[in-house]
């Protein structure tokens, strides 16, 4: 066991020792992990009720969607989607994936798909070898954007710029899509815009060797929208 004062003192020390910003970067943002990890300690310490509710009452009430369809099209990695579908499939056979991953994949089954965040808690909490129950809570809750210091709830990650933004050239999405390995680097993050004879050329032909979006996520984003602002307005 290391203790998180350890861990602490370990990234200061690491970040000391480097001259340039740039190269103290990686120590300091690891550090803030840190922080975010006491952060959720206390606030479940303090607020145990946050395990079974949202810590912020004015999004109680939100009328989920409770797909049962599409939360295990979510669970399996079949949105269609690739950086939520490859984050899903590392996660089943890996036990891990990372952080940014958690949040676009987090943001998708609740803000694309309307589905309770607890049933994305859980299946994290099941899966995840690093799993612990106050960081596991708090990242959901500031993802769906109910929790404390949240993310607000409309900001809705947008599943293929996040994907372009964070693997541009697509390696990591065709490491765990491997039908997917034929797709031009610029249709990686939305394949089915590629044309018939695009997709005959990739030999991924959307919707028999890699699925079509399960949703349209500009209407998903509006659909949330509603269903948060109806919440915070007691209907």
């Amino acid at each position: 066991m290391i203790s998180a004062r350890q861990a602490a003192l370990a990234a200061r020390e690491a970040a000391a020792q480097q001259a340039a910003a740039e190269a103290r970067r990686g120590a300091e943002t690891w550090q803030s992990e840190l922080i975010w990890r006491d952060f959720y300690a206390d606030i479940l310490w303090h607020f145990p009720w946050v395990i079974d509710q949202s810590f912020d009452p004015r999004y109680r009430g939100i009328r989920w969607s409770d797909d049962l369809e599409a939360f295990e099209a979510w669970r399996e990695g079949r949105t269609g989607y690739p950086v939520v579908d490859a984050a899903m499939r590392q996660l089943a056979a890996t036990g891990w994936m990372p952080n940014r991953a958690r949040m676009i994949t987090a943001s998708f089954l609740v803000k694309d798909l309307l589905i309770d965040w607890r049933w994305g808690e859980y299946h994290f909490m099941r899966q995840l070898l690093d799993w612990d129950l106050a960081s596991n809570n708090g990242g959901w809750q500031w993802a769906a954007g109910t929790g404390t210091d949240a993310a607000p709830y409309f900001r809705v990650f947008n599943p293929v710029r996040q994907g372009q933004a964070f693997d541009p050239a697509g390696a990591w999405v065709r490491r765990w899509l491997p039908e997917l390995r034929g797709v031009p680097d610029k249709h990686i993050h939305q394949p089915w815009t590629l044309s018939s004879e695009g997709q005959a050329a990739a030999g991924c032909r959307i919707g028999r060797d890699y699925p079509a979006p399960i949703v349209d996520h500009a209407w998903a984003r509006e659909r949330v929208l509603a269903a948060f602002g109806a919440a915070r307005r007691g209907e």
